[in-house]
Parts: C-alpha cells; structure tokens; sequence
C-alpha cells in the first residue's frame, strides 16, 4: 500500500489508536484524503515562531518562549500580528512507515491566517516524521486580521502516506494525456503549472486586497461579513496589476484544476527566481476537486499572494505556482464535493465562507 491513506484508512487508523484525540474524533474531521485537526483550550502567546528541534519538546520551548496563556473556552481574539502556540485535540502514534504532512484549510489561507503543525522534535514546519508518537500543535499568526476562536475550530488539516506517492513529470503528462488535468494545454515541470487570471470575463475585477485596519473576524460565523469591510476590490484595464510589498491578495487561476478520484495534490509556491511574492497558504486538493463541477471543466484554484521586498508587476497568464500530484493508496470511499459540504467545488474568484456573496 503506496501512496496517500484515503479516508477509510484514516478511520481504521482512529480505531487502532494510530490517530488519538480528546474528546473524540467527529466524523466531520474526516476529508476525502485527510483529517481536520482541532483546537484545543489553550493559546500560548510566544515572542517568537520557533521549532522544537531534534530531541526537545513543543512544552519546553514554550518554558523559554511563553508570553502568557489564554483561555479559549469562552472564545477569545488571537491578535493580528502576534504568533500563538495552541495544543491541539489529536495526537499520533504511527507506524513506521507512515509519514504526515499537514497544511492550512482553504478557509484559513484566504484569511491570510498563517497556521502550521509544529511536533515534538521536529525540525520543519507541517512535517511530521515516520513513526511519530506524541502531540500536536498549531502555530497561529493572524497576519491581516484578528480572529475570534473557539476549542474545537479546525484550522488546519493533515495527510498520511506511505512510500513515494509523488508523480514524476512523466507520469503526470501520462495522467493528463488520459485524463485532462487542466482545461487547456499542460504546463508540466516539477509539477503541474499554474497561471494567474487578469482578464475575467466581463469584469475589470480581477481580485480582493486585504485592507489594513478591520474589525475581528468570528471564524463560526459563516457569511455573516461584508466584503467591503475587510477588502478593497481590485481592477485591472490591461492584464495586469503592481502588487504592493507586504500587501496580501486573493486572485484566482486562469486554469480550472482537475484532481482525478486516485490522486490528491499539494499547491507549492513557484520558484522565487520568478518574483518576490508567495502563492501557497492553504494547499491541500482532495480527490475529485473540480471532478463533478458545473459543466464537468474542474474548478479555479485560488491563489494567497503576498508580495515581498520591492513592488512586482504581475501580468495575466503568467505561472505564478504549481501542483504536486500524489497517488492515492486506493480512491477514497468519498470524494470532494460530492455530499460533504464542500465549500469551493466549482468556484471562481472567491474569498472565505466568512463574507457574504457580492451582490
């Protein structure tokens, strides 16, 4: 068994206690190709991001890093531009043969909320070793608004593999030749390319920029907000736009993506030599993203931008990031969107499940 563990495993994996939680895990949680991990009742408010590193734990770095605690029992505001350290509810004993990635929910990357996993001993960000036994953890930094949340919110989510289940560009084209992983011609190197779309149909309106100074956001409250509050509309006459150094940005691809039921797929920024800005906050396609979308084309893959450094003119159609492919051990029992509330089959433009639709 090779590749990504679809969601009956990863139930098989809770019965055997691979997977831990308190209280236990809700079926919810569980995704086609992964599992929602949830906020514990605690946030430790750090003076600095940190990783635990060979041999130490999360707790004990936080004996060095700790500014105070906070109670989240009762809901409680995680500032903008402060880093949080919060337990999570669910813990691992894997195999030794089973390795974890984890990554922010789509919800939570278009708030340009930065949320990682950090481990015990772990040495890098949203990687969890083969065989790793112990807790979990989610760091926090809110970075364009200040959030309100509550024990139990599922800002992040992690995947289990075993083997190699990363596509080689061969078989991607191979994959794509027999069945269309973009709705026009294949950009394949390193993975599936991807482009930036600054000529939507019958609209200047190309994308939402994060305004400076808002209001909390209560991530339980689903289209409760106006757009306008939070975010400024941005136009373009010709194709392209400057993106502003440390302003944050939600556009779309000019491809509609195509995640067929035997694979799941990773966004990964592009290469920096191209600009100093970053598309990759929230990465994870389940199986069968765009797969029975309207129309049966896929679905648009919604790019998190922040500009680094210095301004950078971003032009329509240019590869802004890719997609890694991996296979599935076996296609999942349940695939995205079909019967699972799946927020963004079949989108466009669009931000979070927070703000209410444009008129």
């Amino acid at each position: 068994m090779t590749g990504v563990l679809p969601s009956q495993v990863l139930e098989s994996m809770i019965i055997s206690g691979e997977i831990l939680a308190s209280p236990a895990i809700d079926p919810a949680q569980i995704q086609p190709a992964s599992l929602d991990l949830r906020l514990g009742t605690i946030a430790y408010r750090v003076r600095a991001s940190f990783l635990a590193g060979h041999g130490q734990s999360v707790s004990a770095r936080l004996d060095e890093f700790e500014m105070h605690r906070i109670d989240l029992s009762q809901g409680a505001v995680l500032e903008k531009g402060c880093v949080y350290v919060v337990p999570l509810m669910e813990s691992l004993a894997l195999p030794d043969d089973i390795s974890a990635v984890a990554n922010a929910k789509s919800s939570t990357g278009r708030l340009d909320l930065l949320t990682r996993t950090i481990t015990d001993g772990g040495e890098e960000f949203d990687r969890i070793r083969p065989g790793y036994t112990g807790p979990l953890f989610a760091e926090i930094c809110p970075r364009s608004f200040s959030v309100l949340v509550r024990p139990g919110m599922r800002l992040n989510q992690i995947r289990f593999r075993t083997g190699q289940a990363v596509l080689d560009d061969d078989t991607l084209r191979a994959v794509h030749a027999q069945t269309p992983l973009v709705d026009g011609p294949a950009v394949i190197q390193d993975g599936l390319g991807f482009s930036v779309d600054l000529r939507l149909p019958g609209s200047t309106l190309v994308g939402y920029r994060a305004k400076p100074h808002t209001g909390v956001i209560d991530l339980d409250r689903i289209g409760a907000y106006d757009a306008a509050d939070y975010w400024e509309n941005v136009h373009s006459d010709d194709g392209r736009i400057i993106l502003d150094p440390g302003a944050f940005y939600i556009l779309v691809s000019r491809e509609a993506v195509h995640i067929p039921p035997q694979y799941a797929a990773e966004m990964a920024p592009y290469l920096a030599m191209v600009g100093e800005f970053r598309v990759h906050y929230a990465g994870f396609f389940d199986p069968g993203f765009g797969h029975d979308a309207v129309g049966g084309t896929g679905s648009r893959g919604v790019l998190e931008v922040r500009c680094h450094e210095a301004p950078f003119v971003l032009e329509h159609g240019q590869i802004v990031g890719r997609l890694v492919y991996e296979k599935m051990s076996e296609v999942p029992q349940q695939l995205y969107g079909s019967g699972i509330a799946s927020n963004y089959q079949g989108q466009g433009l669009k931000l979070s499940k927070h703000f209410k639709n444009p008129s």
